[in-house]
């Protein structure tokens, strides 16, 4: 527990991968989501999957392991009561209950830096299980 705290107060490397699949997700809509997990060994955080522009929210749910911690964003796309046409990126970070208390400290003490680095996140989820961070919490606060 010790070297997991030291590690996480160190800080992580985010890879070029994660901020350029990042990029490409909000400029260019090549990816609906992004999964991001931390290699523990390497002290880096890397692109886990990416879900491609015809995936939806539940692929990405169903994407986040039971056992484990990851990081996601999400590219909400909606029409507004005015008929305009919006667009909202989330980011989650999924630390459920199963997972190990050293994957929950790495995470949550590193989840600023990797914040900082993607430029652009409009609303926040932490969930420890999937009703946390259910399809209509993601509606109700992009209005």
């Amino acid at each position: 527990m010790a070297m997991a705290f030291k590690m996480a107060t160190t800080g992580m490397h985010v890879t070029d991968e994660c901020t350029s699949s990042f990029m490409e997700m909000k400029w260019k809509k090549v990816h609906r989501y992004i999964v991001f997990k931390i290699e523990e060994k390497s002290r880096k955080v890397t692109v886990d999957k990416l879900g491609g522009a015809g995936e939806s929210y539940h692929d990405l749910a169903a994407s986040l392991p039971v056992d484990d911690c990851r990081y996601a964003v999400f590219d909400f796309d909606f029409v507004t009561v005015d008929n305009c046409r919006k667009s909202k990126i989330f980011f989650i970070y999924w630390s459920p209950e199963a997972s190990r208390i050293r994957a929950k400290i790495l995470y949550a003490t590193s989840k600023a830096g990797l914040r900082r680095v993607l430029e652009g996140i409009h609303y926040e989820l932490q969930a420890t299980d999937p009703t946390e961070m259910g399809f209509d919490i993601i509606q109700e606060r992009a209005k």
